[in-house]
């Protein structure tokens, strides 16, 4: 069934002919400047042809003439009088970008644009009639203007005869004019109504699997139906042995009135069921339906790529093609809009930072010109795109040099990194291998940019280099944004979900592998210390009791990957994503909420910001010790906590209380043992008087003015012996005073002995 186009103006249907005919010229110029190809010049004199015959019925005379004159020098080139050099080329370009920019005008700003762009469009029109008189191609950039040559007819000025090239920003495409609006359909843009779709289509899914509950009550009465009729059975032969011939009549008659309701819950239960398997097939449909209406294939958001870098590579005087494929491939449209930016800077910087320039090129017995090819395909249920460049790479040895030169890690540090520990350097703000400062590059904005946006979409970008050979760009990301495979977890009584691209690791860790290290809490998982959190905390649904066996999400990549507790797993689920209200905006470490099959609400979390939450509770020492499992069942060993900030001091008081049968926890100064002693649940603190941050005594002050700690037994172990030191500490509210250089290992543990008696409750 053809499209009804009824709705649409005249100029609606222009602005859409000419985004089609616009791109064939593009493309077919990039084409011919590598290779002159009599079938792509024939398609471009019938585009130019199109456009002139569409905006003479609209009335649009500068794109008449615009395109007149460039149908002119296409017959010119298929008849071997026109070579069309890349010189021409820019100009012809130029000619495309103008009819773009005019068709995109609404008709009111028509005339103005017209007034302010008039000498640009005269200049551009007089360089399309005379550009057979175009000098060849020079070996330097474009940029400056080769002067024109003699001709009989008026020569243009050296801006026209060989335009001089806009901003890379502009290259990309041309700005689109606010009216281009118009042509969306009326009744509302595609995508706010691919939107409410899923989300119909998500409703309809949880409402088939609302017949699940009534299926299985149904099935329940089943079953209570059969021990029913099996009792009368019993009951049934029961009377037959005792001979009643009446009783043994009316039994047999109940049994028989009773095969039609056992015939009729069959019927129904299979019913119920088939009408069920009915309702997931079109839910799951509608739901198919509407994400393959929001996917695009890859050619819509990179088709004006290869113009941005054939123009980039000109004004740099390079000679670069772009080979781009797996254009069919499809994309979720959000991802398509949100990756475009982070490719247009990766094919910015392989221009710029990787294509060497000719003369390099050849010295490396190379092609003079470079390619750099962007494929996307999809593998293993995600989408794959990568960029690779035969230019120069980046050499590691640079990169090891500029992370020693800028004090990120020493000499021998940096000796031990392998490559591609190397590499992640490239990720980080501001770091750049350029000398120079460019309009191009070179400015502070490196590939962290192109990090962070992949991230963003629960994506993972990874960066290959082979010195002279070329640089390697991998980037992976979802399929689509609107529908999430995720793990979804109980805490605080409440459903969350994490995305599974976002988990490396389920465990269920046991509470003995738990160890504490300076109130820090951790478990060793394959040779290395993975830090515990309790997810409650981070979220802030406050302090939850955990089982024996603790269910831990691993998040997080190297020295930032942490051990997530949870309450429970509940498993993997596909989730149709709802964006949250724009009346909240940004919720702390949420990204969005969604619905489970059972209409139960489920919010999806940023992981991303709970990384940044839990460093920040680490850098505040406000991590909570994980909840023991139950109040009666707990251990009944009692608790100390030491604050020294000597390690060989704390070593030897932990020993020494271990020894005896506490448990004991460390702090490394005032400060930390503040927050440990908020957190934990201590039978004894021991703390040092001479400490930076926080001293002993503001440390025992805060302890004994604390409404929920003033009960808790200080002892103060210090090198100050003098009365005054000792009368301080009691006086600030300590329960002991020992001096570090007057007590041996027993005069220790005795003064713990006297304030908190055995080492088990």
């Amino acid at each position: 069934m053809s499209d009804d186009l009824s709705q649409f103006s005249m100029l609606e249907l222009f602005r859409m002919e000419a985004e089609s005919q616009t791109q064939m010229l593009t493309d077919g110029l990039l084409a011919l400047e590598r290779d002159a190809d009599p079938a792509a010049l024939e398609a471009m004199m019938r585009a130019a042809h199109s456009i002139k015959g569409a905006a003479a019925i609209v009335g649009l005379d500068v794109i008449v003439q615009l395109a007149h004159g460039m149908e002119d020098a296409f017959i010119a080139a298929q008849h071997g009088l026109l070579k069309l050099t890349p010189n021409r080329v820019d100009v012809l370009l130029a000619g495309v970008d103008l009819i773009v920019q005019c068709a995109n005008l609404q008709e009111s700003g028509l005339q103005d644009w017209l007034a302010t762009r008039g000498d640009t469009i005269r200049g551009t029109m007089d360089a399309i009639r005379g550009i057979a008189f175009l000098p060849e191609p020079v070996a330097q950039a474009p940029a400056t203007a080769p002067a024109p040559m003699p001709t009989p007819m008026p020569a243009p000025g050296p801006e026209v005869a060989a335009p001089v090239m806009p901003e890379p920003s502009q290259l990309a495409a041309p700005e689109p004019a606010p009216s281009q609006d118009t042509t969306v359909p009326r009744g509302g843009r595609p995508g706010v109504q691919s939107d409410r779709l899923l989300s119909l289509a998500g409703e309809t899914r949880i409402a088939a699997h609302q017949m699940q509950p009534l299926i299985q009550a149904m099935q329940r009465y089943k079953r209570q139906q059969a021990a029913l009729f099996a009792a009368l059975d019993d009951l049934q032969e029961a009377i037959g042995r005792n001979g009643d011939p009446v009783l043994r009549e009316k039994a047999a008659q109940v049994l028989h009135r009773g095969q039609p309701l056992k015939q009729f819950i069959l019927g129904h239960v299979a019913d119920m069921e088939q009408y069920e398997r009915r309702l997931l097939n079109v839910a799951q449909g509608l739901v198919d339906e509407v994400l393959a209406l929001r996917m695009r294939p890859f050619r819509d958001g990179v088709h004006h790529f290869p113009r941005m870098v054939r123009d980039l590579a000109r004004s740099l005087g390079k000679d670069v093609r772009l080979d781009i494929r797996g254009e069919e491939t499809l994309v979720d449209r959000d991802i398509l809009a949100r990756i475009e930016s982070p490719l247009n800077h990766m094919l910015r910087n392989a221009v710029d930072h990787g294509i060497e320039a000719p003369d390099a090129r050849a010295r490396a017995g190379k092609a003079p010109h470079g390619t750099i090819v962007l494929e996307a395909r999809h593998r293993a249920g995600m989408l794959n795109i990568e960029i690779h460049d035969d230019g120069a790479g980046v050499d590691p040895e640079r990169i090891r040099a500029a992370v020693v030169a800028r004090r990120m890690a020493t000499q021998a540090m940096a000796d031990t990194m392998s490559h591609a520990e190397l590499m992640q350097f490239l990720f980080l703000p501001a770091f750049s291998l350029k000398a120079e400062v460019t309009e191009i590059s070179g400015r502070g904005v490196g590939l962290d940019i192109v990090h962070d946006s992949i991230r963003q979409q629960n994506g993972t970008v990874r960066l290959e280099s082979q010195p002279g050979r070329g640089f390697h760009t991998h980037i992976t990301l979802p399929l689509t944004q609107s529908i999430v495979r995720s793990l979804v977890v109980d805490v605080g009584g409440e459903a969350y979900a994490l995305p599974i691209v976002k988990v490396e690791r389920v465990l269920q860790v046991p509470r003995e592998a738990v160890h504490t290290l300076e109130s820090k809490q951790f478990f060793e998982y394959e040779g290395d210390n993975v830090g515990l959190v309790s997810a409650a905390q981070v979220l802030q649904l406050g302090e939850t009791t955990h089982q024996e066996l603790l269910p831990v999400i691993m998040v997080g990549t190297g020295t930032h990957r942490y051990g997530l507790v949870v309450d429970a797993i509940r498993g993997e689920h596909s989730l149709a994503v709802h964006s949250l209200d724009p009346v909240f905006g940004k919720l702390r470490d949420v990204a969005a909420a969604a619905l489970l099959n059972d209409g139960e609400p489920v919010l999806i979390l940023d992981v991303s910001d709970l990384l940044m939450s839990i460093d920040k509770l680490l850098a505040e020492g406000g991590l909570q010790q994980l909840a023991r499992a139950d109040g009666a069942a707990r251990r009944r060993m009692k608790r100390i906590l030491v604050v020294d900030d000597s390690l060989t001091v704390r070593e030897m008081e932990r020993k020494l209380l271990t020894g005896r049968g506490f448990e004991v926890d460390i702090a490394v100064d005032g400060m930390d043992g503040w927050n440990a002693a908020r957190s934990g649940d201590y039978d004894l603190v021991i703390t040092d008087v001479d400490m930076p941050r926080m001293d002993g005594i503001e440390l025992v002050n805060l302890i004994k003015r604390d409404p929920h700690l003033h009960t808790l037994p200080v002892m103060i172990v210090s090198y100050k012996d003098r009365p005054e030191d000792r009368a301080r500490g009691l006086a600030a509210g300590a329960d002991y005073y020992l001096t570090k250089g007057s007590f041996h290992d027993e005069t220790l543990l005795d003064a713990v002995a006297d304030l908190v008696g055995d080492a088990y409750r």
